[in-house]
């Protein structure tokens, strides 16, 4: 979703003001009002300043005004420095004005009043209605540097370096820090967002993606808004090849909320924002280190080789046995790959080290400690020489040397300038590191990465960019198929038999079963779906195991009569008799309405271990076979598919083609659905079938969700 024409020129007025009040406006030393005027000063632009208190004749050499009503011409951008009871008189005037856009940095609260919109909503209808772009509330402001304004209400350094980085952040705290982070990073614009009232993080993006100098973007984000252009912006920067590392700050209770469904315990957490991130190649990180890392790597320029194959990932050369079995470990649980390195390359290397030492990746190269510059730099060359190389790390405490040996940092510098592959220094203490020479390595266009798990994690990252898939092909839709189910979901799918007609409709391979619900008709079924069969409740149960609902390994009629009539006494007499599918490895198919994105695809452990194993993989629709096969390689259950203790492996393309199966169904029906459940999905050698399935219909069609 594209901005209109009245909504561009006012986000310019707001990012590229020629004129600026500041409302609020103080000379007193240290006070919030000197903090905006000596920023704006600051502004390297040609910018028309009014300042605006009526307690002051005159600030920092320049006539004010007594009241933003008192300013002739209409103002691009006004600053809002005032009290929380005074913000919504204040924008309304400069609504009536024509001002084009504010920044409000108070946090706009009022108690609840009965009957009355909150102060925030005010705040944001007088905005709309004057089609004024609308920065915060509770927000720190914003730089864009790239034409030189800075509209904050707190000092940060002067000057902002420009750079390949731009930053959106709902945490003003985090927008202080990143500016002050000593990392070399430089900007186009960073803005802190705060409650995005009215102007929201699509809109920023679109803006910063139209910047030459954008080369990769940083988001802290504490919710979605305006999902749909957030969304088209993230393809904008997909197409372009801009990395957007994103991260998600608070989770989502919507999946908790879902208590019937397995799939909403499943999409608890950062779900919503795993699929987000699935969909349109987005870095998802953990935390503060893993962000700055991820984006220093990123903005340095450089790009991993392309992928080969299984073979392929980064080298690491360190200076001690023990840090090379710690990163090995770390990068083990972060899936971070080491390249299995060549022979040739191997020999290569082993010529160079000391006696005693073993050539492999990673590579302890520290010996008797002699000829340090050119024994790293050499090997480091030799590595990236090698194809299934991806990147290079120098993965060594940079220590400030007390003997002002510098090594390490000439060592990697020479390396850099030999290889066109991403080389980087990995330092395991951040607290550790020697801040002179991460500087002069940065200078340099060197990433100087700050803590072994986050750096192995951009490292990750930079792997993953070459290899990501951003988009699926269109999803044709039958509608015919369409409308025959949701003139059937409108009355409900009450038995499991009709549910699972619904599925193998879409080319889902399910359990051949009949709906039972008195004897005769019990021994019919068994008769013609043939023993063994599996006898379950189809009353409204929602955990037919827990109460003894199931019945398996049913051999004839006389245990299926006899297991039935234990079930119709206890349970009711409402019951499906089923075809057993042979053993295999259980999974959970799933999707859940997210309130912002839609339904979420789920896949992950299933049958008993989905209450037990938290792994699953998260997307949006659509989904075609091939990224389904991708998905699954991402959960732990692809071991258990591929290389079973026992048995041969499963048919993992089925699995792939029952997920892209459940999309397209969700894409077609997800209207008429709030949650479904295919769990477990038997998966073997001879295929993937569903031998039970959960659906929720979506509440405005009056009926209560379905429980089975």
């Amino acid at each position: 979703m594209s901005a209109r024409p009245g909504d561009r020129e006012a986000l310019r007025c707001l990012l590229e003001p020629r004129s600026i009040a500041v409302v609020g406006a103080s000379p007193r030393p240290g006070s919030f009002g000197e903090r905006m005027v000596t920023e704006v000063l600051r502004s390297p632009a040609d910018i028309s300043v009014h300042l605006v208190n009526p307690r002051y004749a005159e600030i920092a050499g320049r006539p004010c005004f007594p009241s933003l009503a008192e300013i002739g011409d209409a103002i691009d951008l006004v600053l809002l420095g005032v009290g929380d009871g005074a913000l919504e008189g204040e924008l309304s005037i400069a609504a009536k004005r024509g001002d084009r856009a504010a920044v409000i940095f108070g946090n706009a609260y009022e108690p609840p009043i009965d009957g009355l919109p909150s102060l925030r909503t005010r705040l944001a209808a007088i905005a709309r209605d004057a089609s004024m772009q609308l920065c915060g509330g509770g927000c720190m402001g914003f730089v864009n540097v790239t034409s030189g304004v800075r509209a904050m209400g707190y000092l940060e350094p002067d000057p902002i370096p420009p750079g390949p980085v731009a930053m959106v952040t709902h945490s003003g705290s985090v927008f202080s820090a990143v500016l002050r982070a000593r990392r070399g990073l430089g900007f186009t614009l960073a803005v802190s967002s705060g409650q995005e009232l009215v102007t929201t993080t699509a809109a920023y993006l679109e803006y910063m993606l139209a910047l030459e100098r954008t080369q990769v973007v940083a988001l802290v984000l504490e919710t979605m808004r305006e999902t749909l252009a957030l969304r088209a912006a993230l393809d904008r920067a997909a197409e372009q090849e801009v990395p957007v590392v994103v991260l998600p700050v608070g989770t989502s209770e919507r999946g908790r909320s879902m208590v019937a469904a397995h799939s909403g315990a499943v999409a608890g957490g950062t779900a919503a924002w795993e699929a987000l991130a699935d969909a349109h190649g987005l870095h998802l990180v953990a935390d503060l280190g893993e962000l700055l890392d991820t984006v220093e790597l990123f903005a340095a320029g450089r790009r991993a080789r392309p992928r080969r194959g299984p073979a392929s990932g980064i080298a690491a050369v360190l200076d001690s046995g023990a840090e090379r079995a710690l990163i090995v470990d770390v990068a083990a649980a972060a899936r971070v790959p080491f390249a299995e390195v060549s022979e040739p390359t191997l020999a290569q290397v082993a010529e160079r080290l000391d006696p005693g030492l073993i050539a492999t990746n990673p590579l302890d190269v520290w010996g008797n400690g002699a000829d340090t510059e050119d024994l790293f730099g050499d090997v480091l060359l030799d590595l990236a020489g090698d194809d299934d190389v991806r990147a290079v790390a120098l993965a060594v405490d940079l220590i400030e040397e007390l003997d002002g040996d510098e090594s390490y940092r000439d060592a990697v510098r020479r390396a850099a300038a030999g290889t066109e592959l991403p080389v980087v220094v990995l330092s395991h203490m951040p607290s550790a590191l020697d801040l002179r020479a991460a500087a002069q390595l940065r200078a340099a266009g060197i990433p100087v990465l700050e803590g072994t798990r986050s750096g192995l994690r951009a490292l990750g990252h930079l792997l993953d960019h070459g290899d990501r898939r951003w988009s699926a092909p269109p999803p044709t839709i039958d509608e015919a198929r369409r409308a025959r189910w949701r003139e059937r979901l409108s009355t409900g799918l009450r038995s499991t038999a009709e549910r699972f007609a619904l599925l193998a409709d879409y080319g889902i391979d399910v359990a051949t079963t009949h709906a039972v619900d008195h004897e005769g008709a019990v021994l019919a079924a068994g008769s013609a779906i043939g023993y063994p069969v599996v006898l379950k409740t189809d009353e409204d149960i929602a955990h037919k195991t827990d109460v003894g609902g199931v019945v398996v390994g049913i051999g004839n009629d006389d245990e299926l009569m006899a297991a039935y009539r234990d079930l119709r006494e206890r349970l009711g007499p409402r019951a499906v008799v089923s075809r057993q599918v042979p053993p295999g490895v259980e999974i959970l198919l799933g999707a859940v309405r997210d309130p912002n994105l839609g339904p979420i695809l789920l896949l992950g452990a299933g049958g008993l271990l989905v209450e037990q194993v938290a792994d699953r993989a998260a997307t949006l629709p659509p989904l075609d076979a091939g990224h389904a096969r991708e998905l699954i390689a991402r959960t732990l259950v692809e071991r258990l598919l591929v290389a079973p203790r026992h048995g041969p492996p499963a048919d993992v393309d089925a699995v792939a083609r029952a997920a892209a199966a459940l999309s397209q169904l969700v894409i077609e029906l997800g209207e008429d659905l709030d949650a479904i459940e295919v769990n477990p999905l038997v998966c073997s050698d001879s295929g993937a079938v569903a031998v039970d399935v959960h659906l929720e219909l979506t509440a405005p069609k009056g009926l209560a969700a379905d429980p089975r």
